[in-house]
C-alpha cells in the first residue's frame, strides 16, 4: 500500500479531534512508527465534522501544504478513514502521497503477514480496500473484443480492472474458505476429544505474544511495537491438575479495526468466537486501559464473541509500584482477574491456578430420552458430548446415557432427561 524506500519516508501525521469519532494520537505515532515511516511533524486540530472535499478545512490545508515543504516530507498519514474522493483530492493538492488510517493499518498487517493464510487474507483485505478507489477509466486504452457481435469499443480500463479486481477477490475467498473448512475440523477434533480451548485476546501491545511463550514454552515472535505477531498460533498447554487445553495466540486489536480485516481474518478470529475460554490480556501500566478494554470488548462483538467466558489477565505488573500477583474473583468465589507479569513469570502460576479451577471437572452424566424427530438433538450431542449407551425403540425414539460438559447443557433444554448419580 505504501512504497517505502530504504531509508524510511518522512511523514506528516494528521490528527483532528471530531465529535463523532475519537482516535488517540499516541497510537497514530505508534502506527506510523511500525509502518516503517519517520514521522518528522504532527498536525493537530479540532472540527465539527469533517470538510466534504478535503476532510481538513482550507486553512488547515495550507498549513499541511507548508510543512511538506519545509520538512520535505514524502507521505501524510491520516488518523482518520478517509474517502476516495477526499484521498484524491488530497494527493492532487498536497503533491505527495496520503494514506488514511484503515490504509495504514492494511500495509503494516502485510508486513507482518507470514503464512500462506495470513498473507492470503491481507490480500484480500487490500484488494477490499483497493476496489473503492478505483475511479477513473482510460478510454485510450480502449480494447476491441473478437467475435461476431462482440465488435465495439470494448471494456475501459476501469472496467478491465475492476473485473480483474473482483476475479481475484474471488479466487482468495475461495482459498480461504478452504482453510476455514480445515480450521473448523481441527476444532471439530480438538471437542470430540474433550480438549478445551483458550484464545488470548487483547489490544495489541498488551503482551499476549510473550505471556503465549511463558504458558507454552513457545518461542514466537515478542517485540515492542503494533502486530508485532499476525499469524495465529496454537499450542497444547497442561494445567496444574494434569488436564489439557489448546491455547491460541491471536492478532492484536485496535481501536475501529478496518471492517475489512475483520472480515478477511474471520478465520483466524473464530478461534476466539468459538473458544471455551477468552484469556482477555490487559496492559495494567496503560493509563487508557479502560478505554482499551471498552475497544477489544467491541471486536469481540463485532466477531460474535463477546458471549465467550472472559478471564482477565492485567499484564505488566512489573512497571507499576506496589502491584502484587494476586487472583480476584466474583462473589460465588470464581476466578474473574489475575496480576501477574509475562515479562518476568510473576504471578504465571497463579494464571495456571486459576486456569486449572476453570477447566476442573465440569461435566455430568445425563439419561436422555430423545422422540424420533429429534434427530438434530442427536446429532449434536454426538458431537459434543461422549455417548456412554444408546438404546432405540421400535418407534424410533431413543434412549441415550451420556457424559456432557455443563457449558453444552443448554442443549438439552427441550429433551427429557434424567440425573445419574
Amino acid at each position: 500500500m505504501i512504497d517505502r524506500p530504504e531509508s524510511g519516508e518522512r511523514a506528516v501525521l494528521v490528527h483532528l479531534t471530531l465529535r463523532s469519532r475519537h482516535e488517540d494520537i499516541a497510537e497514530l505515532k505508534e502506527l506510523a512508527k511500525s509502518a516503517g515511516t519517520d514521522p518528522v511533524y504532527v498536525v493537530t486540530g479540532s472540527r465539527k465534522k469533517p470538510d466534504a472535499k478535503y476532510f481538513v478545512g482550507k486553512g488547515k490545508l495550507e498549513e499541511i501544504k507548508d510543512i511538506i515543504e519545509n520538512h520535505e516530507a514524502d507521505i501524510v498519514l491520516f488518523n482518520h478513514p478517509l474517502s476516495p474522493s477526499q484521498e484524491r483530492n488530497l494527493e492532487g493538492y498536497l503533491g505527495v502521497r496520503v494514506v488514511d488510517r484503515n490504509g495504514l493499518i492494511l500495509d503494516i498487517f502485510a508486513q507482518r503477514a507470514q503464512t500462506f493464510e495470513g498473507k492470503l487474507q491481507v490480500e484480500l483485505a487490500q484488494l477490499q480496500h483497493l476496489s473503492t478507489r478505483l475511479v477513473r477509466g482510460w478510454t485510450h486504452l480502449e480494447r476491441q473484443k473478437g467475435g461476431i457481435g462482440m465488435r465495439g469499443p470494448g471494456e475501459t480500463q476501469l472496467e478491465t480492472d475492476r473485473r480483474l479486481l473482483g476475479l481475484r477477490i474471488k479466487q482468495i475467498q475461495q482459498r480461504l474458505d478452504k482453510v476455514d473448512k480445515q480450521r473448523h475440523q481441527g476444532r471439530s477434533k480438538r471437542k470430540k476429544a474433550e480438549v478445551s480451548s483458550v484464545s488470548l485476546v487483547g489490544y495489541t501491545n498488551a503482551g499476549k505474544s510473550t505471556l503465549f511463550n511463558q504458558l507454552t514454552g513457545a518461542d514466537i515472535y515478542v517485540a515492542d511495537q503494533l502486530f508485532a505477531t499476525l499469524d495465529p498460533t496454537l499450542r497444547n498447554c497442561r494445567l496444574p491438575n494434569n488436564s489439557e487445553i489448546v491455547l491460541a495466540d491471536t492478532v492484536g486489536f485496535i481501536r475501529h479495526l478496518p471492517h475489512e480485516l475483520v472480515a478477511a481474518f474471520k478465520s483466524t478470529l473464530q478461534e476466539a468466537s468459538e473458544a471455551d475460554l477468552l484469556l482477555h490480556v490487559i496492559d495494567a501500566s496503560d493509563d487508557d486501559r479502560v478505554e482499551t478494554i471498552y475497544q477489544v470488548n467491541q471486536v469481540l462483538e463485532d466477531i460474535d464473541a463477546h458471549k465467550v467466558r472472559q478471564l482477565e489477565v492485567f499484564n505488566k505488573i512489573d512497571l507499576l509500584e506496589g502491584i502484587q500477583p494476586k487472583i480476584e474473583r466474583d462473589e460465588a468465589g470464581n476466578p474473574v482477574r489475575v496480576w501477574l507479569s509475562a515479562e518476568t513469570g510473576l504471578g504465571v502460576d497463579l494464571l495456571f491456578q486459576a486456569l486449572a479451577e476453570i477447566f476442573s471437572n465440569t461435566k455430568v452424566q445425563r439419561t436422555c430420552h430423545l422422540r424420533a424427530d429429534q434427530g438434530n438433538i442427536r446429532a449434536k450431542l454426538f458431537a459434543c458430548a461422549t455417548i456412554l449407551s444408546e438404546k432405540i425403540d421400535d418407534f424410533g425414539d431413543s434412549e441415550l446415557v451420556i457424559e456432557i460438559d455443563t457449558k453444552y447443557l443448554g442443549l438439552l433444554k427441550s429433551v427429557e432427561t434424567d440425573d445419574l448419580h
